[in-house]
């Protein structure tokens, strides 16, 4: 229903801007995108971003953790990529669990410990088993289709002028009103979707408290340190874990501080009073640092600390 209300507001701004034929012709590209955007949507996404895919020998201790969690929440085991972006946050995105992907940026990796990065991805994973990734990666894409159309109506007049009227006013208000209402549509779409991946994640990690902890580190410093693919493209920003320099009132997302209470009270529905002992994850490093710690131990050579998680040292 969510998606034929976008395509119908494609179909709006298409008859404003270029009368019965303009619809017909958004219609037509409407159904393109769908189609184009079930098999490709992932690609799309991830292309965005500049991610890079990595696996068990590229970054094994970051692999190695997906794949646990994966095990846990009865996932197939989806591709991984790294995002060099200093930003800190994740997505997932994908057709479906047999087809999913997850991702994480170097500043996500980078900022938090071992039990957070693995809230963060039970939380991805927690979309994949929901089947959220297919719908929102297409609202993603039509919706900033929409926005573009728009944009473009600011600098070609077009519309109807079959009633005699002019068009100049309801170009106006076609380029004004529809990425708004596309907007709503992607709120209505992503809010409760983002509650229901905190349950998720919650359960498939064990430990909802480390996935509060990584939200109430990283919902402020993603939305100080630039986005360059949300700037871009706003209508992404439904994707990540956090929303990126928008108010509560016209955010994807619940506030942070909502989703932190609730998950609050999933730790005390679970029994844990202080919260669980670090899940058990496969690890190649010594026992002196966690592998998903923000900096790893520093080397005998002068040169800039690493990240585990990152393996080009970003």
């Amino acid at each position: 229903m969510l998606l034929s209300a976008l395509t119908a507001l494609f179909m709006a701004l298409g008859y404003t801007l270029g009368g019965s034929g303009g619809a017909v012709i958004a219609l037509l590209v409407a159904a393109g995108m769908n189609l184009f955007t079930f098999w490709n949507a992932d690609k799309i996404v991830l292309s965005m971003h500049n991610a890079r895919e990595v696996d068990a020998q590229s970054a094994p201790e970051f692999y190695g953790l997906v794949q646990a969690l994966s095990q846990r929440a009865g996932l197939p085991m989806p591709r991984v990529y790294v995002i060099d972006q200093d930003a800190p946050n994740a997505f997932a995105t994908g057709r479906n669990p047999e087809n999913a992907a997850v991702a994480a940026t170097t500043g996500l990796l980078n900022m938090l410990t071992r039990d957070e990065v693995a809230g963060v991805m039970a939380h991805e994973l927690g979309h994949v088993k929901n089947r959220d990734t297919l719908i929102m990666t297409m609202v993603a894409t039509i919706a900033g289709a929409i926005s573009m159309l728009a944009n473009f109506g600011l600098f070609f007049r077009g519309g109807n002028e079959e009633n005699g009227h002019s068009n100049m006013i309801a170009t106006l208000l076609a380029v004004i009103v529809a990425p708004f209402a596309a907007m709503i549509v992607q709120m209505a779409i992503s809010r409760t979707r983002e509650y229901g991946a905190d349950q998720a994640g919650a359960e498939i990690s064990g430990n909802p408290r480390a996935l509060a902890s990584a939200l109430a580190k990283i919902s402020g410093r993603a939305e100080l340190i630039p986005n360059p693919v949300a700037e871009r493209n706003p209508a992404a920003a439904q994707l990540y874990i956090v929303p990126v320099h928008v108010s509560e009132l016209f955010s994807t997302h619940p506030a942070t501080e909502k989703r932190i209470a609730a998950l609050e009270e999933i730790a005390q529905d679970m029994g844990q009073k202080d919260g669980p002992p670090p899940m058990t994850m496969p690890s190649q490093t010594s026992t002196r640092a966690s592998a998903l710690s923000p900096v790893a131990p520093p080397v005998a050579v002068p040169k800039p600390r690493r990240s585990a998680l990152d393996p080009h040292g970003r």
